[in-house]
């Protein structure tokens, strides 16, 4: 009679790999880490995992704190709509109660348990979840549209007349501040120092502290004007709804909602536009009107989810999960990107997933992203009028010398530098309009001049001016200029 194994997660010392085993170089018992030289690919490691443990894998965290990885499309969706087996609440953690998991752990940040809807179960997420959704339902999708038009047709004035850009420090990490700002109610604050601040607290470097800090001070002081002056915001309709959230609590959930909408946002807007620009398949295919914004932000969903993993999910009995004997207090890794990519689902990776929204993007169960539309509206506006404003864009640098950013929690591009022939700023109160392009040049290179070992540019051919934009009256044209003109302004 043989013994049971002990749990890959567990507190059970494990023994280390004998010398000259291929092991070496993982964790103890040979397990794989996610993180240094063992997880410089962590797209290919999650593939060795799935061959080598099938649909749920042991791994290690930082300082080999053990976990589980959950790899399978299906297994991820029973995790997380099982909340009568699984928790949010990291309270429970056996490492984190054995004290394994110290105060310093470099992930404590993501993996701490905190006082919002996203770590409480029960009555209490209920409650806290309810604040937060009925706040969501207040908000006038039709307004939020125009909005982000009006923040992209802004951003894209910054460039157009320079012909060269970087689409994720000038477009992709700024758009979705400038419109959750707006939907917070405090668009006062949407500035190049709140952007920075909320990229650095998010990265966390070696000032994300003091950026956290401010971005902090300013959702503190709009807890304190709307408490005293609701208006009809996002932020006024959490403060004044029924459950009588305190102002700690109203802060957290801003921070909440901030963060998570912006870090997704800007990640799904950097990949969507970098597919549109790398894969010559998904601009045909806008172009020719065989797929829309919206299919290609989808499809974008399922081969680059925002967010690769998210921390974290903890078993509140034994149970098994995949094929894997999952022990009281074992916590779990909710993992998009490989789930998504799952073989018995997608077998052929290289086929569309048009009309299928059952990716694991956005979570699922009782911890829904309840502000995914919120997501969706940025990417389909944005990515569709900055198209729009400039439709012969072009990636400027080879495809090879893009760089990522790669963590156990996200995967994001460093940069993502164009060039476009050089175009008039447009009335951000219109929609936009599109620019007549000359005709393509045998000779124009397909990247930046400035790049080593490019050709030089050719001079730009002159974009023809547009008729002037005449102004707005106080009643509308007829015909299709004046439905769309009434559409733009919510008339």
């Amino acid at each position: 009679m043989t013994s049971e194994p002990s749990s890959p997660t567990g507190t059970d010392p494990l023994p280390g790999p004998p010398p000259g085993c291929p092991a070496h170089g993982r964790g103890p018992g040979g397990t794989h880490r996610l993180h240094g030289p063992d997880a410089k690919d962590l797209g290919g490691l999650y593939e060795r995992l799935r061959d080598e443990h099938g649909p749920v894998a042991p791994v290690l965290l930082h300082e080999d704190v053990p976990m589980w990885v959950v790899l399978g499309h299906a297994e991820n969706l029973q995790m997380v709509r099982s909340p009568s087996q699984y928790t949010r609440d990291s309270r429970i953690w056996t490492p984190l109660l054995d004290g394994t998991v110290k105060p310093d752990h470099p992930l404590m940040p993501h993996i701490a348990w905190q006082p919002i809807c996203s770590h409480a179960e029960g009555d209490e997420h209920q409650r806290l979840r309810d604040a937060v959704t009925s706040a969501m339902a207040t908000i006038d999708h039709r307004s939020v549209r125009r909005h982000i038009g009006r923040s992209t047709q802004a951003l894209v004035n910054r460039i157009c007349e320079r012909g060269r850009a970087d689409l994720v420090s000038q477009f992709a990490e700024h758009l979705p501040m400038a419109v959750m700002c707006e939907i917070l109610g405090m668009s006062e604050e949407y500035n190049e120092r709140m952007v920075q601040a909320a990229r650095d607290a998010l990265k966390g470097t070696e000032t994300a502290i003091q950026s956290h800090a401010y971005v902090m001070e300013a959702l503190s002081r709009l807890t304190t004007r709307r408490r005293a002056r609701p208006e009809d915001d996002f932020t006024s309709h959490l403060v004044t709804h029924p459950a009588r959230l305190t102002d700690d609590e109203v802060r957290e959930h801003l921070r909440l909602v901030l963060f998570a909408a912006y870090e997704a946002t800007a990640n799904l807007l950097a990949n969507a536009l970098r597919m549109v620009l790398t894969e010559p398949g998904f601009r045909a295919q806008l172009n020719g009107g065989q797929m829309t914004v919206p299919e290609a932000i989808e499809q974008s969903l399922w081969n680059e989810p925002p967010f690769s993993t998210v921390f974290g999910y903890y078993a509140k009995q034994d149970t098994e999960l995949g094929g894997q004997a999952i022990r009281k207090g074992d916590g779990l890794l909710f993992a998009p990107a490989p789930g998504n990519v799952d073989p018995r689902i997608r077998p052929d990776l290289s086929a569309g997933m048009q009309g299928n929204r059952s990716h694991l993007a956005f979570g699922g169960g009782p911890h829904e992203c309840p502000g995914q539309d919120i997501g969706r509206a940025i990417a389909d506006v944005g990515v569709d009028a900055l198209l729009t404003r400039l439709p012969d864009i072009r990636l400027a640098c080879p495809e090879e010398d893009l760089r990522w950013r790669e963590s156990i929690a996200a995967r994001h591009l460093v940069a993502l530098p164009v060039c476009f022939d050089p175009k008039p700023q447009q009335d951000v109160d219109l929609p936009p309009r599109l620019m007549p392009v000359p005709p393509t040049r045998v000779d124009r290179p397909a990247y930046d001049d400035t790049a080593p070992g490019a050709l030089p540019k050719p001079a730009p051919v002159p974009a023809p001016v547009p008729p002037p934009t005449p102004p707005r009256p106080d009643t509308h044209p007829t015909g299709f200029w004046g439905r769309l003109l009434r559409w733009w302004h919510g008339d």
